[in-house]
């Protein structure tokens, strides 16, 4: 490489140094003439309140962006939220609505057997009518006064399982009307049984 390569090489070089200050908005190199002086102080304070009043946009502009974004998560969130809530309220009636079912079938079951203990007894009488005595008759009786008492308690739970909303507040009862019904068919076949071996 000669001398003149090189400096031309320096020379470019020096030239990229200059654009490049020149594009970032540094000062020129000092010069010794008053007027470039006070024209380079004027455009630099220019260019310092043009680049201050764009800085101050730019934050407003971002500040207003984050807000707007703020926002909108918070209503996403309310959004999810009640959606959530709702969600969870469903369940919950979907849940009493479900017992309720199960209770009514419960209750169904309970009155058909009472029916059908009751039916049953009927028909060994009227079978077995001149081979039962008095003592019998009267166990006989009563297992059907239990049986009919059963089914009669077990129309009532129903009544009141069916007229429960799952939409209410309420708490979800059966009543007491469900366990009696249960102990009286219980206690009307055991009668029902003793009178056939009377």
């Amino acid at each position: 490489m000669n001398f003149g390569n090189l400096l031309k090489a320096f020379d470019a070089m020096m030239a990229f140094r200059d654009a490049a200050r020149r594009l970032k908005g540094d000062a020129p190199p000092p010069t010794d003439d008053p007027t470039s002086l006070a024209q380079t102080a004027a455009a630099s304070g220019l260019a310092g309140q043009i680049e201050s009043r764009l800085t101050n946009v730019v934050i407003a502009a971002l500040k207003e962006a984050f807000d707007r974004d703020h926002a909108r998560l918070e209503l996403e969130r309310a959004q999810l939220d009640e959606q959530r809530r709702r969600a969870e309220e469903a369940m919950r009636m979907e849940l009493r609505r479900q017992a309720a079912d199960r209770e009514l079938g419960r209750l169904r079951l309970l009155a058909a057997t009472a029916l059908g203990g009751w039916i049953a007894s009927v028909v060994i009488l009227v079978v077995r009518l001149g081979a039962i005595g008095p003592i019998a008759r009267g166990t006989m009786a009563l297992g059907w006064v239990l049986l009919l008492g059963a089914l009669a308690a077990a129309f009532s739970a129903q009544g009141r399982v069916g007229a429960y909303v799952p939409d209410s507040n309420q708490p979800f009862e059966a009543g007491n009307a469900g366990t009696i019904a249960l102990w009286l068919l219980i206690g009307g076949l055991a009668v029902s049984a003793i009178s056939l071996l009377l």
